[in-house]
Parts: structure tokens; C-alpha cells; sequence
């Protein structure tokens, strides 16, 4: 139970009732089985986890009256299905409108931002080069920018998936260029920085986080890539109407490069391959922590204690091992509880 005494999803337990609970629909889709009926399989979700819903002999109409991204009052019961737990929808009906506070359903980081942001502005103040701490200081100064770049999710579904995780996404990973960029001098460690910084800074509006975790149309048709290119051709500008110079412009392409190759392949959406050292070194620290995140989030939210094995993960193409064998993980938790 939650403070408020609501039943919150990460303490449903198989074999248990709820009569009259809110969640949110993360997803819905409606499904037909073997024999030819309608059944719904939806994801619900709160601010501490989520799990699968099933509701059976639906129709087209009880679908409709779903609000995907909306607030749901459900009544049923929690299985076990595959050491999976899943949530069987018997009841439900709408929230209504302006009853409920829709951020408390959301997923939220489990750091503070405020701690998280002050940490990434004094890593960012260590640039050296001044076009480069220049342009960056024209986001760290834009107030909007930032008020959204604090509370954006780095994803909807894959890693960091909640309120701040862009925020923490991007700490750690300049915390990852602080350990790797003393062992490889001839890398540029402001562009680095930078291009780290800046890489995923367009999710902010890529990505809609008011009431759900969802891609905007503005995020659908350019995507974050494209936006934070756009973003750095305007605030280059900005620098030169600043300073009265002009923005030295192999340092602004090299930027720009880092930004569109961070992907590291064009399946995986990369509208460049990285092609310098700098773009190397963002491609593969962003990738690395993007994987061990979600390799621990499957640990953690992996219900089926009868295994040692997740289920299959597809982004990472693998089940992952879930027993600690040197007792890190659950060190690392008891030193977090204190």
C-alpha cells in the first residue's frame, strides 16, 4: 500500500482481490483468441511499476471506452501466469476528469533531480574550450529547457523509462566520459562532454510526460535527433550574436555529427555512423549505459522467483542471469537504504 493507502501495483501479489483500484492504461490493444472472441490486453501502471492486463469476452465498445494514456478505475484479481503476474480485468470505468492528480501514476527516477542537475552543471563547467562551454551554456541558461530536460523519461518503454531518467541518463554518462577520457588523450574531452550533454536533448520534445509516457506528433515526424541538430544550428547562432563572432564551425559540425551518429547504426535510427573519435566514445558509453540499465530493471522487475533466468529481452536480445553471485547488488541496496 502507498502512503495514501491506494494498493500500488508493485505490491499485487498473485491470488489477490482488487475491488475498486486506479491505474494507468500505459497500453491497450484489443486481441482476438483461438475460438474467435474478443479479449483486451492492456498495461497498467502507476509511479512503481506496471504489469499485464487481460480482460476476457470483451467487445469493441468496452475498447473504445478505454482512454489509453488515461486514468482507469478497475476491479478483478492478480494470476500467475508463466511466473508472471497478470492482472484480470472483471470491472471498470473511467476516471473522471480532474478527480485524481494524473502525475502520481507516472514512473519516477529514484533520485532527487534537483541533486542530479547540480552535479551535471558542475561536470559541464570543467569544459575547457570557450565556443563549446559557450554553446552549452546557452541550454544551461534557457529556463524552459532546462525545467523540461529535468523531468523528461530518456524513453517510454526501454532505459531510464521514467520522470528524470533523461536527466540521470545523461549524469552517468558524464560520469562515464570523466573515468574514460584520461585513458585516451588524443580525444576531445569538451566535445565529449558536450556532444553527451546534447545527444538525447531533444526528447524533451520528443517524448509527452504530462499524463503518460508517449512520442509526440512533433517527436513522431522529426524525432529527437533531428531536433537537437536543429537546436544547436539556432543556439550556435545565439553565440555568435553574443559574442559579435562567428561560432567556429568545424567545431559546431563535429557536434552536430556526434549528435546524428549516436545511435551507432542506421537500423537502429543513426542518420550518420560515427566517423571521429569523439563520436566513438558518445555512441558507446550511451549504449552502455543504456543496456545495463535495462539489464537491471529486468532483474528488478522480473516476478517469476522460480527461475534464475528474466524473460527474453528483446532490446537486448538475450534473457539476463539474475542471481548475484558476489553479493554487489544487494550491498549496493542496503548502502542506498542508509
Amino acid at each position: 500500500m502507498t502512503k495514501t493507502g491506494r494498493l500500488c501495483i508493485a505490491n499485487l501479489q498473485a491470488g489477490q482481490r482488487v475491488e475498486d483500484e486506479i491505474y494507468r492504461v500505459a497500453q491497450k490493444d484489443l486481441r482476438t483468441t483461438s475460438n474467435g472472441s474478443l479479449y483486451i490486453h492492456a498495461v497498467l501502471a502507476d509511479s512503481t511499476g506496471q504489469i499485464l492486463g487481460r480482460m476476457w469476452n470483451a467487445s469493441q465498445s468496452i475498447y473504445d471506452s478505454i482512454p489509453e494514456g488515461g486514468l482507469l478505475h478497475v476491479r478483478g484479481h492478480v494470476e500467475s501466469y508463466k511466473g508472471t503476474r497478470q492482472f484480470i480485468i472483471e470491472g471498470l470505468r473511467a476516471v473522471e476528469q480532474g478527480t485524481v492528480d494524473p502525475r502520481d501514476f507516472l514512473p519516477t527516477g529514484p533520485e532527487n533531480p534537483e541533486t542530479l542537475w547540480n552535479e551535471v552543471k558542475s561536470i559541464l563547467r570543467t569544459i575547457e574550450n570557450r565556443s563549446v562551454r559557450a554553446l552549452v551554456a546557452q541550454f544551461i541558461n534557457d529556463a524552459n529547457f532546462v525545467a523540461d530536460f529535468k523531468r523528461a523519461p530518456a524513453a517510454t518503454q526501454m532505459h531510464h523509462a521514467y520522470l528524470g531518467g533523461l536527466l540521470e541518463h545523461t549524469r552517468n554518462l558524464l560520469r562515464l566520459a570523466n573515468a574514460v577520457c584520461p585513458l585516451y588523450p588524443e580525444v576531445s574531452r569538451d566535445l565529449v562532454l558536450a556532444g553527451l550533454f546534447l545527444h538525447d536533448a531533444g526528447k524533451v520534445r520528443e517524448l509527452a510526460y504530462a499524463t503518460n509516457l508517449e512520442y509526440t506528433s512533433e517527436g513522431q515526424l522529426l524525432g529527437h535527433i533531428v531536433q537537437c541538430v536543429l537546436w544547436v544550428h539556432d543556439k550556435c547562432r545565439a553565440v555568435e550574436r553574443e559574442t559579435g563572432t562567428p561560432f567556429p564551425a568545424d567545431i559546431e559540425i563535429s557536434l552536430k555529427h556526434i549528435i546524428l551518429a549516436h545511435h551507432g547504426k542506421y537500423e537502429f535510427g543513426s542518420p550518420r555512423l560515427p566517423a571521429t573519435p569523439e563520436a566513438f566514445v558518445v555512441h558507446y558509453l550511451d549504449n552502455l549505459d543504456a543496456k545495463l540499465a535495462m539489464a537491471f530493471a529486468a532483474i528488478r522487475n522480473d516476478t517469476n522467483a522460480a527461475s534464475e533466468w528474466t524473460e527474453y529481452i528483446r532490446a537486448l536480445e538475450t534473457r539476463v542471469y539474475k542471481p548475484d553471485v558476489m553479493g554487489i547488488r544487494e550491498n549496493h541496496a542496503k548502502s542506498e537504504a542508509d
